[in-house]
């Protein structure tokens, strides 16, 4: 099948099965809220601001909003595969879109990889289950790909069961923090602006920011949604509104439930067991265990809604000819990237393969690492293409001021002030300060680079291939549009 034909037309595209609620589902599993709450929201009170979480969760789930408003109107009118990628290629370029489509390649692949790792230690570790922790991960990894080369509505329908169970988890230790401490729950002193800015205030935004990873890929799923137009923008809005909520409350009880004096210092001190002790405290170790159990099922929605974002970007890549050809195909029954899905699948089991061979650490080296450039890479793409959706509205002159200047140029600088936090505390993001570790983000910079420069040598060399990049258009689109790549102040 050729490259044109896997472009033409719903018969030979992505089955559309999809409504708002699964993408939903897609989406907030992708964010893993109970993961976050348990393993995040520790490490941000303990390295960052203490009882002054809740703020930051509160300012980045505004500062999303805000971008999300014009996200909506830019996915009402680009209903095609390819998320973000295809934004930027709108509002900043097809060159800029190339270096965007290396930073969401980066992000997302090197998210399942954390994920696939976390889930042997977690099972190893947490659960004291026999054997490697690196058996565990392969199993989980074939079941992963068995998922994601079927249709995606099986994978939705899976997270919708594993994404109910966490939000019952999330409200069930919400309420009985509420009946141990009533009103005294509430620390006002969380949202205090001198209790924000307190500590390291740089490392609380990261991990903020970082905990909604995965929140705009809403948008890959528009060639598989009935109606593309009004499903991607309302998902996007109930997708952000969930996190944010749930980590707002959550953070800001849990905070309630230590003491806004000890929140810090109870932090550093139990790392990753506060959540489970607290748990214990409130409700017993039975509970506590069911938690326990149900955050590796939280990891495990993360990792098949991560890994379906991922075989989709791979997919829109290979659609638009910056990938082999073969990787856009689509089942000819499942309707799915089977064969994007496939490469995914192969890259996360060579990662895990190394990192095992090598006798590194699941938690410490693979969960650590791989999660610090996931993050690293996605908040990237998520800045690139806030500034392309205001770019893109400031050319085009239609719709409101609100909507299509002041929210998107908001949630534009929130989004460039979380990316430059991330990149000067990355050492605390990837837990490590080896030269190599700290080197990563720049060699993802040099990559994005390079890509740039050689969608720009397509300009001339084969202008058919150019005009594909994040473009489902004609070469006389891609004339017309030049004055877009040629991007500079003004």
């Amino acid at each position: 099948m050729t490259v044109e034909a896997e472009r033409s037309g719903t018969a030979e595209g992505l089955g559309r099965t999809l409504g708002t609620p699964k993408i939903v589902f897609l989406v907030v599993a992708a964010a893993a809220p109970l993961v976050a709450m348990a393993g995040t929201v520790p490490l941000s009170m303990g390295s960052g601001n203490g009882a002054g979480v809740p703020g930051t969760y509160l300012v980045a789930t505004v500062t999303l909003i805000l971008f999300s408003v014009g996200y909506a109107a830019m996915a009402r009118r680009i209903t095609d595969r390819g998320g973000f990628y295809a934004y930027i290629a709108r509002g900043l370029g097809r060159p800029v879109a190339a270096a965007g489509a290396v930073f969401a390649l980066v992000g997302y692949n090197a998210l399942v990889a954390a994920l696939a790792g976390g889930i042997g230690y977690f099972l190893t570790d947490g659960a004291e289950a026999p054997g490697p922790w690196w058996a565990y991960s392969a199993v989980a990894i074939v079941i992963m790909g068995v998922l994601g080369y079927r249709n995606v509505d099986l994978s939705a329908r899976l997270l919708a069961v594993l994404m109910t169970c966490e939000v019952v988890v999330l409200l069930v230790f919400d309420v009985a923090v509420l009946a141990e401490r009533g009103t005294d729950a509430f620390v006002a002193a969380s949202f205090d602006p001198g209790t924000v800015l307190a500590g390291a205030p740089g490392v609380a935004f990261m991990f903020a920011f970082g905990s909604f990873a995965g929140y705009e890929s809403a948008a890959l799923y528009a060639e598989e949604t009935k109606d593309p137009k009004r499903a991607v923008p309302r998902a996007t809005y109930a997708a952000v509104l969930v996190i944010g909520l749930f980590y707002t409350l959550t953070s800001w009880l849990t905070v309630g439930a230590i003491g806004a004096d000890e929140a810090r210092q109870a932090a550093k001190t139990q790392e990753g067991d506060l959540f489970f002790n607290l748990t214990e405290d409130l409700l017993g170790a039975g509970v506590r265990a069911v938690f326990g159990l149900l955050v590796i099922t939280s990891i495990y929605a993360a990792l098949v809604s991560s890994h379906n974002a991922s075989g989709r970007y791979l997919f829109s890549l290979a659609r638009d000819e910056l990938a082999p050809a073969r990787l856009g195909r689509v089942h000819p029954r499942h309707r799915s990237p089977h064969t994007a899905s496939l490469a995914q699948t192969a890259f996360t089991a060579l990662v895990v393969a190394i990192f095992a061979v090598a006798g590194l650490d699941p938690y410490t080296n693979l969960v650590t690492i791989m999660s610090g450039l996931s993050t690293l890479g996605i908040v990237l793409l998520q800045a690139f293409a806030s500034i392309a959706i205001v770019r893109y509205f400031r050319r085009d002159r239609s719709g409101t001021v609100l909507k299509t200047l002041v929210a998107p140029l908001a949630g534009c600088v929130g989004l460039l002030a979380g990316a430059v936090l991330l990149l000067a505390n990355f050492a605390t993001l990837a837990h490590s300060d080896a030269l190599p570790i700290l080197a990563l983000p720049y060699v993802v910079i040099a990559l994005a680079a390079a890509a740039a420069l050689y969608a720009y040598r397509l300009r001339g060399t084969d202008p058919e291939r150019y005009a594909r990049i994040g473009h489902p258009t004609s070469v006389e689109a891609a004339t017309r549009e030049e004055d877009t790549d040629d991007v500079h102040a003004g």
